[in-house]
């Protein structure tokens, strides 16, 4: 991979870790779970009400497939589904308690990661290397604006 360019770098990065679970968690399931959980947590940060169709948009699969992994999460205990403040015919999901349990879970389980890839780096290379993530996620959210 030493002759690929950098974005190719960054599509390998993202596929790569686009197919691994936590250790413990061999169903596949588990991790669409978090993903729909993470993507309503993530949209709600940003101050998006998080319907089938944003959360559709935010993890990039079709309306249907948005549904039933909303579906999957109730039904799981992550998320609720209630009327929207603004308008009482949209719905849309929030984290349950569980939904923020198995997300910090989760969340855990990613810094673990991040501290074995980056086992020998300094403080100020992961500053770094978070500072230009972040920045280009703000710019891909940016985007599709």
């Amino acid at each position: 991979m030493s002759t690929a360019r950098p974005g190719q770098v960054l599509f390998a990065f993202v596929r790569y870790w686009s197919r691994r679970l936590p250790a413990g968690h061999k169903v596949a399931e588990q991790g669409r779970l978090v993903l729909v959980t993470e993507a309503v947590h993530t949209l709600t940060r940003r101050g998006i009400a998080a319907t089938v169709n944003a959360v559709a948009h935010e993890i990039g699969i079709d309306q249907s497939g948005a549904s039933r992994l909303v579906k999957s999460a109730t039904e799981a205990g992550y998320l609720t589904m209630q009327a929207s403040d603004a308008d009482g015919r949209r719905r849309q999901a929030t984290l349950t308690s569980f939904g923020h349990t198995m997300l910090d879970q989760a969340h855990d389980w990613q810094e673990q990661v991040f501290d074995r890839l980056t086992e020998g780096w300094s403080e100020q290379q992961r500053r770094n290397f978070r500072q230009a993530m972040t920045e280009l996620i703000d710019r891909s959210y940016a985007l599709d604006a």
